[in-house]
């Protein structure tokens, strides 16, 4: 049997948000790769040959801007209430980890507005303590978020 207490009320594993896949990753290269090439054949022939150098440049810029983005991407946080313990989890894209641990009852979940924006920012305070969360999430879904966590947590605290 399993204890009650330890069962999850919340669960959620929060990613930063990338539109750009592996796939689309690749095509946008080789199309730039033939832009760049198709671009700098005519500067080449007319004796300006360090002109697709400065082509390749951007090029190379664009591609390691692509994979510092896709390294950022790794990493997430994860929330998980039961009960007894809210873990706070957030993971770096170097793989560095933090965690943190609070009694629901003595936890609670700020949030600040912004009228044009919406919900700018959520913060679980507990003790004097406090831990930004879904920092990567867009305001809609800061709202959704912290709906749905706000309920889980009233739940934990009635017992």
């Amino acid at each position: 049997m399993s204890d009650p207490a330890a069962e999850p009320l919340f669960c959620a594993l929060i990613t930063p948000h990338r539109s750009l896949g592996q796939n689309a990753f690749r095509l946008v290269m080789t199309l730039m790769c033939v832009a760049t090439f198709v671009s700098s054949v005519p500067f080449m022939l007319a004796g300006a040959w360090p002109v697709a150098g400065f082509f390749g440049l951007d090029l190379l810029a664009i591609y390691l801007a692509f994979r510092v983005n896709f390294r950022r991407a790794r990493s997430f946080e994860e929330v998980f209430l039961t009960r007894i313990e809210l873990l706070l989890r957030k993971v770096g894209h170097c793989g560095d980890r933090r965690e943190w641990r609070f009694n629901p009852a003595w936890t609670r979940l700020e949030r600040v507005s912004d009228e044009d924006f919406g919900l700018q920012r959520l913060t679980v305070v507990s003790r004097g303590e406090s831990v930004s969360v879904g920092n990567a999430l867009s305001a809609d879904e800061k709202a959704d978020f912290a709906d749905a966590f706000s309920a889980a947590l009233a739940t934990a605290k009635r017992g």
